[in-house]
């Protein structure tokens, strides 16, 4: 019975563990994951599930694995930030696929592209005719970029010489039946204005 007791609690903690590992590496969007991130992410998480099935007293192991790892990860991040040449090694770079009418087929073959999977993936980010198109970039973390010709894009407000007001964010005051005192501070009132504001919209608490 000590084994059904012992792979939850090491569950927990190694969950637990890779949730502290994971915000120190950084958080970023699956998309956004180089293949160095997509590498360590993979290896730790299974030295986290090793860790939570170890039945015997060596899962100071795994927990020392993962910390290395995420060490590492931190490491790699910070010397990517500092240094522009070791960044293009960890990273890559961003390579040309489509320019001026030319597809670059020897760099479609250098990416593992083929002509089919480059213009489903022009087709799925809403582009059926490559004549629409000045650029299109594969990017380091494995999107395209395009950019589409000047008379082909969506017209702007300067196209049209107009000056629209600024946007401003929508700030909640109120959430989940609670005042968020803090969003009332930003916008520089106080909780009386706010309930003289919800009576004029017919609510009186």
């Amino acid at each position: 019975m000590d084994y059904l007791l012992k792979i939850p609690i090491l569950s927990i903690t190694s969950l637990f563990i890779l949730f502290i590992l994971s915000k120190l590496m950084g958080n970023k969007e699956i998309s956004q994951l180089t293949m160095f991130d997509y590498t360590i992410g993979i290896s730790i998480g299974s030295i986290a599930a090793e860790m939570a099935t170890s039945l015997e007293n060596n899962f100071i192991e795994p927990l020392i694995a993962m910390v290395i790892y995420a060490a590492i990860s931190i490491l790699i991040s910070y010397l990517s930030a500092k240094f522009l040449p070791f960044r293009r090694v960890v990273e890559g770079k961003s390579v040309m696929l489509y320019q001026n009418g030319k597809i670059y087929r020897g760099n479609l073959k250098k990416m593992n592209l083929n002509v089919s999977e480059f213009l489903m993936q022009c087709r799925i980010n809403g582009y059926f005719n490559l004549a629409d198109l000045q650029t299109i970039i594969l990017e380091p973390n494995g999107k395209m970029s395009f950019l589409p010709k000047s008379s082909k894009r969506p017209t702007t407000p300067d196209d049209l010489s107009i000056r629209p007001l600024p946007e401003e964010i929508v700030i909640n005051l109120i959430l989940d039946g609670k005042i968020l005192k803090h969003s009332l501070a930003y916008i520089h009132h106080d909780e009386n204005w706010l309930m003289k504001e919800c009576k004029k919209q017919g609510y009186s608490h």
